[in-house]
C-alpha cells in the first residue's frame, strides 16, 4: 500500500506542479503584456502632452537642414527627460529629427507598422528588432497635427528594461510560486496520508480475512465514503464469520455423527473415487480414511467379494441390498446397502453406502435357533421317557411289582431333571433379560464355604472325593449371597461330577491389587477330573454345550449350568476363565470386586 501511497502523492505533486508551471507562464505573460500596454499608455500620454506644450517649428521652411538641426536637437532633448528614443516624422515619411541617429542617414518610415496604424487607427503599436540600436525596441507613434507640423511623433523604448522588469516579475512571483507549491505539497501529503493510511488500513484488515482471519476488524470511524467502506468490510467480516461459525458447528456435527455412528459409510463420487468413509468403515475393513480418501475405489480390491458387489452398483446406479463376507483377519459379516445420488437437476453424483457388521447378529439368530432346537430336544427326552414308561403302567403290562417301582423310579427321576431343566431355563432368563438384581450385603467367605462343604458332602462321599477349602478366615466380599452360592454349587458340583472316585476338589480363595484398580478377591475352583479338550475350552459357556452329551446326561446336568456361573459372574462385575487338561483336571478361576459399586 506505501508504493500506491507514493504514487498518489507523485501524481499529486506532479499535477501541483504543473499547474503552479502553467499559472507561472500566464502571469509571467500577462505580466509582461500589461507592463508593456503600461509603457504604450505612458507613451501615448507623453506625445498628446508634447503635442499640447512642444514649440513645433514650421517644417516647410526653406532650409531644410536648419530644421532637421532643430527637431534633432529637441528630440535629444526631450529624451533626456523621459527616457525614450524621440523620432519626429513628417506625413510623408521623411525623419526630420532622432534622439538616437542622424535623421539624414535613416530610411523612409511610412511602411513602418506604427505610422500605417497611427494613420489608420490614431495610435500606432509595434515591437521589432531595431537595426540602427541592436535591440528589440517597442515604438508607439500618434499623428501630430499642428500649425507648422503634419506628421508623427514617435517614442520608443528599448525591452530590456521590459525584460528586466519582468525578470525581476519572474522572481518574484518564482519566490511566492515556489513558496505556494511548497505549502500545496504538504497539503497533498497530508491529504494523501489521510486517504491512504486507513485505506492501507482496510487493505490489512481485508488480506487477514482472505486468510480466514475472520475476527479482524477496520477499528477507525469516519462518515465519509472511506469510513462507508470500512464499515462495509466489517459487516462483510461479521457476515463471514457469522457463516464460518455455522459452516463449523455443522461439521463439527456431521464429523460427531459420523464419527459416531454403529453403521460404516462409505460413499464413491462420480468420479468412481473414494469421496468420505467414517470411523465405523475404518475398523470394519482395517482401512486408513487418509490413505484411500480420494484414491479409486480400487483400492478397497482386497475384499474381493465387497468390491464386486460396490462395482456393480456403480454400473447399474440401482439400490443394492446385499450381504458380503469380509475377512479382517477374522471372516465377518457385513450388510451393504447402496443408494444412488443425484442432484435436484437430475445429475448424477456418486453413490453412497451403508455397512452394518451383523456378525454378531447372524451369530446370535444362529444360537437362538440352536438353543431352541436344543430346548426341545432336552424337553422332549424326558417327556418321552414318562410318556412311556406311564403308558406301559396304565396299560396293565407289568405285574412285577419291583419293576413297576423301577418304572416309577425313572418317570419321577426324569420329571425331576424335566422340572430341574425348566427351572434353570428360567433362571437364565431372568439373569439374561435383568430381571435379576443384585441384593449384596457383606458375605463371610469362610463360614459362606463351610455352608457348601456341608451341602455337597454327601454327594463327595459317594465317590470318595475330598473337599478342600483354601479360604482365609479374614476375607469378606460385598455380593449377593444366594447368587454367589448358586455360582460356586454349579462349579463345585461340575467338579465332583466330572471327577473320579478317590480324587479331590478344592476351592481356593485369596486378594489380589493391581496397580491402578481396585481390590479384587480371587477364586480358583480345580478339580482332578478327566479334563476338557482345548477345541471345547471357548464353547463351554454357551446354553447347552456339551462336551461330551452321553457323559453328561448320565452325570444329570441340564447344560446350562456354566452359562448361568458367566452370567452371574458377569452380574458382580467379575471375570471368569477356564484351564484344562485331559486326565489331569480343570481349573475354573474367577475375579470379584472386594465391593460392588450402586447402580441407579
Amino acid at each position: 500500500m506505501k508504493p500506491f501511497r507514493v504514487r498518489l502523492t507523485a501524481t499529486m505533486l506532479l499535477l501541483i506542479g504543473l499547474s503552479v508551471l502553467a499559472a507561472a507562464m500566464i502571469m509571467g505573460y500577462l505580466y509582461k503584456e500589461s507592463h508593456i500596454d503600461a509603457l504604450e499608455e505612458n507613451m501615448a500620454r507623453e506625445i498628446k502632452l508634447l503635442e499640447n506644450t512642444f514649440h513645433f517649428q514650421p517644417a516647410s521652411e526653406p532650409d531644410s537642414r536648419t530644421v532637421d538641426a532643430y527637431y534633432s536637437s529637441k528630440a535629444r532633448e526631450i529624451a533626456a527627460q523621459i527616457d525614450s528614443r524621440v523620432t519626429f516624422i513628417l506625413k510623408n515619411g521623411d525623419v526630420i529629427g532622432d534622439s538616437e541617429s542622424d535623421q539624414s542617414h535613416m530610411d523612409n518610415h511610412a511602411d513602418r507598422e506604427e505610422i500605417r496604424s497611427a494613420a489608420a487607427e490614431g495610435i500606432g503599436r509595434s515591437i521589432r528588432h531595431s537595426a540602427t540600436l541592436g535591440t528589440n525596441m517597442l515604438y508607439v507613434a500618434l499623428p501630430v497635427h499642428v500649425e507648422g507640423f503634419d506628421g508623427y511623433v514617435r517614442l520608443s523604448m528599448s525591452l530590456d528594461a521590459v525584460q528586466a522588469g519582468v525578470e525581476r516579475g519572474w522572481l518574484a512571483m518564482f519566490v511566492g510560486l515556489l513558496l505556494l507549491f511548497v505549502i500545496a505539497s504538504l497539503i497533498s501529503y497530508r491529504i494523501a496520508r489521510g486517504m491512504t493510511l486507513p485505506l492501507e488500513h482496510i487493505t490489512k484488515v481485508a488480506n487477514r480475512i482472505s486468510k480466514l482471519d475472520y475476527d479482524a476488524r477496520v477499528e477507525f470511524q469516519r462518515s465519509d465514503e472511506v469510513g462507508q467502506l470500512g464499515h462495509a468490510i466489517n459487516g462483510m467480516a461479521d457476515s463471514l464469520q457469522g457463516q464460518m461459525k455455522t459452516i463449523r458447528e455443522n461439521e463439527d456435527l456431521l464429523e460427531s455423527v459420523m464419527a459416531n455412528m454403529t453403521g460404516g459409510i462409505l460413499m464413491i463420487d462420480a468420479q468412481e473415487c473414494i469421496g468420505l468413509v467414517n470411523r465405523e468403515t475404518e475398523r470394519m475393513l482395517s482401512i486408513s480414511s487418509q490413505r484411500v480418501t480420494g484414491k479409486p475405489y480400487h483400492e478397497l480390491k482386497r475384499h474381493y467379494e465387497l468390491t464386486k458387489r460396490v462395482e456393480e452398483s456403480i454400473r447399474s446406479r440401482e439400490h443394492i441390498h446385499e450381504e458380503v463376507k469380509v475377512y479382517q483377519p477374522e471372516e465377518r459379516l457385513l450388510r451393504l446397502d447402496g443408494v444412488p445420488m443425484f442432484e435436484s437437476d437430475g445429475r448424477y453424483r456418486g453413490m453412497l453406502f451403508l455397512l452394518q457388521d451383523v456378525t454378531a447378529i447372524r451369530r446370535l439368530e444362529s444360537m437362538r435357533s440352536e438353543f431352541v432346537a436344543n430346548v426341545s430336544h432336552e424337553l422332549k427326552t424326558p417327556i418321552a421317557a414318562v410318556k412311556g414308561f406311564a403308558e406301559t403302567l396304565l396299560g396293565g403290562g407289568v405285574d412285577d411289582k419291583e419293576t413297576e417301582r423301577s418304572f416309577l423310579k425313572i418317570i419321577y427321576d426324569e420329571s425331576d431333571r424335566l422340572n430341574r431343566l425348566i427351572g434353570d431355563i428360567l433362571e437364565l432368563s431372568k439373569i439374561e433379560s435383568k430381571r435379576a438384581p443384585l441384593d449384596c450385603s457383606p458375605v463371610h467367605l469362610s463360614s459362606f464355604f463351610e455352608m457348601l462343604c456341608e451341602t455337597l458332602e454327601k454327594v463327595a462321599e459317594k465317590k470318595q472325593i475330598s473337599l478342600e477349602m483354601m479360604v482365609p478366615d479374614e476375607l469378606f466380599i460385598e455380593g449377593d449371597e444366594d447368587k454367589l452360592r448358586q455360582i460356586f454349587i454349579n462349579l463345585l458340583s461340575n467338579g465332583i461330577s466330572y471327577t473320579q472316585e478317590g480324587g479331590r476338589v478344592r476351592v481356593q480363595a485369596y486378594t489380589l491389587q493391581r496397580e491402578n484398580e481396585e481390590e479384587k478377591i480371587v477364586f480358583a475352583v480345580s478339580d482332578t477330573g478327566i479334563g476338557i479338550p482345548k477345541k471345547d475350552l471357548p464353547r463351554i459357556f454357551e446354553r447347552f454345550y456339551r462336551v461330551d452329551k452321553g457323559r453328561s446326561r448320565n452325570s444329570g446336568g441340564t447344560g446350562l449350568g456354566l452359562s448361568i456361573v458367566k452370567h452371574l459372574v458377569e452380574l458382580h462385575h467379575g471375570t471368569l476363565s477356564v484351564e484344562s487338561e485331559l486326565g489331569i483336571g480343570t481349573t475354573f478361576t474367577i475375579e470379584l470386586p472386594v465391593i460392588q459399586e450402586q447402580e441407579y
